[in-house]
């Protein structure tokens, strides 16, 4: 292998014929270039996804109250309920499992009536009432000052965290919100933080416009007594929020008197079992960027096979003069097997290379784009096992691609070789 004699010859067979040599490298570049560009796609897609989950409890449920659909206990159907407090205690008592349960209520939305004053200036906006756990369900950096923290729920403190849009419409450009003073619905609230929302997409800039204030202040401020209007539910991380959601459903249709076979009596999204969807997207994506670009890549290695035939044929009586001269059968094997191993090495590792390079450029342009122009593809990428693991498919192609004509070649008896003209 190590030979130079060797690679003189191997270099010598393949630029005999350059232009039928490059077309029959083409396929095993053009196979191996579309595998790593459609990983690298299926990739950059699963990124983008998943960066609109970024710091969400992906282990988490949400859960509301509708109306009953069946009659139960002599209650009638279509009967209108309400989460308590109660309820929260209940739930916490009965699933150890469960890591956060955080009760929520929500007053007004941007597309109210106007809401919230200060000063001179009235915008509406949407308010919600909640415990400090919560930004450890959603995603938001607290800027300035600090969210609410369990004293101000004990204490029922009326004090407010704001978003960056809620600056914009009551703030000048250098007044410092923390310290003041918002009034909402009527109810004076002293602003204590500022937060920026980590969502992306067309809701991010809504996200920025929301008020947060203590759950139990919240409760007291607006005349809600212990009415809950609806919860976050996280599971501890040994433990799917899906495997819990049957318990939990029973619970609370138990609390409250609804007909166990009643589906539709409490409303609930699953954001453990759509993100587990999302992910066996992405996994079915990931194989069938595999299949296709193994047939490519076969179709490539069929190729290289039939140009070896050729070359074996054309060659005869070159092999022939070497068996008469003493070469064994190994030595004329290895020859074919060596020049169809370095034809499919270097074709699929040129493959490799270029596909490399466009991915690279293509992250340039994905990094120069403006922080806001937020995109659903981010950092197209292929694991280094991925190009190890093709490094070793080409080698084995190429073995595959040398097999046949090098048992033809070994085949050839050197009389009959020497005969053909």
């Amino acid at each position: 292998m190590f030979k130079k004699d060797n690679w003189d010859e191997i270099l010598q067979a393949l630029t005999a014929n350059v232009f039928r040599t490059i077309l029959t490298a083409f396929g095993v570049f053009w196979g191996i270039f579309i595998l790593v560009i459609l990983l690298a796609a299926g990739q950059g897609l699963e990124n983008g996804i998943k960066k609109g989950f970024d710091g969400i409890a992906t282990n988490t449920m949400f859960m509301w109250s509708q109306t009953t659909s069946k009659a139960y206990k002599g209650l009638p159907k279509t009967r209108r309920y309400d989460f308590r407090n109660s309820d929260v205690a209940a739930l916490k008592a009965a699933l150890p499992d469960l890591l956060y349960v955080s009760p929520r209520n929500q007053l007004g939305d941007f597309n109210g009536t106007n809401n919230v004053v200060r000063g001179t200036k009235t915008s509406a906006f949407t308010i919600y009432g909640d415990y400090p756990e919560l930004i450890k369900q959603q995603p938001m950096d607290i800027i300035n000052g600090r969210f609410i923290n369990q004293q101000d729920i004990l204490d029922k403190r009326k004090i407010a965290i704001i978003g960056k849009g809620v600056i914009s419409e009551l703030y000048g450009k250098e007044e410092e919100p923390v310290g003041t003073y918002i009034k909402i619905n009527g109810v004076n609230f002293m602003v204590v933080g500022v937060y920026k929302s980590k969502q992306q997409g067309g809701n991010a800039e809504q996200e920025q416009k929301n008020i947060f204030i203590p759950f139990t202040t919240f409760q007291q401020a607006f005349n809600y007594g212990d009415k809950v209007g609806w919860m976050a539910l996280t599971a501890k991380d040994e433990t799917s929020i899906t495997d819990l959601k049957p318990k939990i459903l029973e619970i609370i249709k138990g609390l409250h008197s609804i007909n166990p076979a009643d589906d539709r009596a409490v409303g609930n999204f699953d954001l453990y079992e759509q993100f587990n969807k999302v992910q066996s997207l992405f996994n079915i994506l990931k194989i069938i960027a595999y299949f296709v670009g193994t047939l490519v890549l076969i179709s490539g290695v069929i190729g290289i096979s039939n140009i070896m035939l050729i070359v074996v044929k054309e060659r005869t009586k070159e092999i022939g003069i070497r068996r008469a001269l003493g070469a064994t059968p190994g030595a004329i094997r290895s020859q074919i097997l060596s020049e169809s191993i370095f034809l499919t090495i270097i074709s699929g590792m040129f493959g490799i290379a270029v596909a490399t390079g466009i991915i690279a450029l293509l992250n340039m342009a994905l990094d120069s784009m403006p922080p806001g122009n937020d995109t659903m593809f981010a950092n197209p990428s292929v694991d280094l096992g991925v190009v190890f693991v093709a490094l070793i498919i080409l080698v084995g192609s190429g073995l595959l691609a040398g097999f046949i004509p090098a048992q033809i070649a070994i085949n050839v008896k050197p009389v009959d070789a020497l005969r053909t003209e």
